[in-house]
């Protein structure tokens, strides 16, 4: 008797220790100082019998180890490859116990999630059968991590994305977005985001599972990262073509999502502002369907209100409205758009923020003369030339300032705002012909305004510019001058005072 408790306290010290290690080594992985350390004491090679250890909790701890190592880098993700790891995890996924399983799902999530070769390594190991077979689980967790997991993979590529949807994921993840639990919730709308990201026709898989309609009134949630979520995959939707943004429009998002960009979390906001925009670009009939339901007036707002990256799609929104008409363009116009606009031109530090607003700008003025008035009366043109000239400002910054220039001034008829912008110092010769072109429409028809421009040493600039004779500058310069009377214009021309000199020298 005795000898045969010998021998079982033997086996039962073993299991202690057994235990003793992994979930030391486990909690051990969860300080990233600890890391280096584990891995060049062999953890892997040692973690991996573990997994089949005939004690689940053993096999648990050992593969959420793995997984907090396999988190902290890809370096340790491919060594999870590299030791064959995967094809056991995958083995257990479809045979043990709830809570292995929510592990397993987790060490396929922690390597997929480094790059698309890592990824592609768990979709060569079979997991997406044991995944997708997760997603149909009772247990609420094991459908949340295997959702994660197949968000993870899906969001590096179109090709990875295609992988999952084969695999027969999305109506198995729209189903998951109608659970009650709010954490699978959101994890199932954000891998449905991730699959519809990457092209149309991924999209309209989402699509054709019905996801929209279950996601559309989730726009009301109480839970804020709920709503990021889901106001990301209908942004995700709705960017790739007009069909899929009907799609989007028709679950009857406007307004209610107009109430996200007020929201008191700031990547709702965005998220929100971001499928506005998505929608806005495609139409002028989408775009008019924004300005219907108050969605000019929130996006200005929000402009004003938001900061940085998070401005952006709201800055973009604006554009894209603007550019379709008229109408659209006074709609912002009437709101106070320009403005906050302008803000972001003179205010954001990043130059691709400049460049929406400059972008942004000019599709509101480049409609009618009364819409390139409302921009110069905002004082804009003066910050466009400035940061077109600044050598700080990236290529891209500059081609939008000129752009948005040019297109202000080929319809700006404003004499005051004509002679403001061409008095710059620093104006572009390419800029100035824009400006000519459009004084010598206006001055002829003008007679108060002729004798404003000459006062204001407007006229004297167009005497002093260099205009090569046959060059279109040259003949906006002469429609100019045939304006005024010739003793005005050889009064204002630089060489006057040397020629009267020339006079007197002769008299004397």
């Amino acid at each position: 008797m005795s000898s045969t408790r010998a021998v079982l306290s033997t086996f039962e010290l073993y299991q202690k220790n057994r235990v003793t290690f992994v979930q030391t080594v486990a909690e051990l992985a969860t300080r990233p100082q600890n890391i280096e350390v584990l891995q060049s004491a062999g953890v892997m090679s040692l973690l991996r019998p573990l997994l089949l250890d005939n004690v689940p909790s053993i096999q648990q701890s050992a593969a959420l180890a793995l997984g907090r190592l396999a988190n902290y880098s890809d370096d340790l993700a491919e060594a999870v490859v590299n030791n064959e790891i995967l094809p056991q995890l995958v083995y257990s996924l479809s045979e043990q116990n709830r809570f292995y399983k929510k592990a397993a799902a987790f060490v396929l999530r922690a390597v997929a999630k480094h790059s698309p070769p890592l990824a592609q390594a768990v979709v060569d190991s079979g997991a997406l059968d044991s995944l997708v077979s997760c997603l149909e689980e009772f247990d609420p967790g094991v459908k949340e991590a295997a959702a994660w997991a197949l968000g993870y993979i899906a969001g590096h590529n179109a090709e990875l994305a295609g992988t999952v949807v084969d695999a027969g994921a999305v109506g198995l993840l729209v189903l998951c977005v109608q659970e009650p639990d709010l954490s699978l919730k959101r994890i199932a709308a954000s891998a449905l985001s991730d699959i519809a990201k990457h092209t149309p026709e991924l999209a309209q898989s989402v699509v054709d599972a019905g996801a929209v309609a279950y996601l559309a009134p989730l726009i009301l949630s109480q839970d804020s990262k709920l709503k990021r979520q889901v106001c990301a995959c209908l942004g995700q939707i709705a960017k790739h073509s007009v069909d899929l943004a009907e799609v989007v429009v028709e679950a009857e998002i406007f307004p209610k999502i107009l109430t996200c960009l007020k929201d008191v979390d700031m990547l709702v906001r965005k998220h929100a502002a971001t499928a506005i925009r998505e929608v806005a670009k495609h139409t002028p009939e989408l775009a008019q369907l924004i300005v219907s339901n108050g969605g000019v007036g929130a996006l200005v707002d929000f402009v004003v209100e938001m900061t940085g990256n998070a401005r952006l799609p709201g800055i973009m929104a604006l554009g894209y409205i603007a550019a379709f008409s008229e109408t659209l363009a006074q709609a912002v116009i009437t709101s106070k758009g320009i403005a906050p606009l302008y803000a972001s031109l003179t205010e954001e530090p990043e130059d691709h923020i400049k460049s929406a607003s400059a972008w942004s700008l000019g599709q509101i003025g480049r409609h009618s003369p009364d819409h390139a008035k409302a921009v110069a009366d905002a004082g804009v043109l003066p910050k466009l030339v400035l940061t077109l000239v600044d050598e700080a400002s990236s290529e891209d910054l500059k081609t939008k300032c000129r752009r948005a220039l040019k297109f202000v001034v080929e319809k700006l008829t404003d004499l005051k705002a004509l002679d403001k912008v061409l008095q710059e110092a620093t104006l572009p010769e390419q800029i100035v012909k824009h400006v000519l072109q459009q004084l010598a429409k206006v001055l002829p028809n003008d007679a108060a305004g002729r004798h404003d421009f000459v006062t204001s040493g407007g006229f004297a600039i167009v005497q002093q510019l260099d205009a090569a004779s046959g060059s279109k500058l040259k003949e906006y310069v002469d429609v100019i001058n045939s304006s005024y009377p010739e003793d005005i214009v050889r009064y204002y021309s630089p060489n006057f005072s040397k020629e009267l000199l020339e006079k007197l020298a002769a008299a004397a």
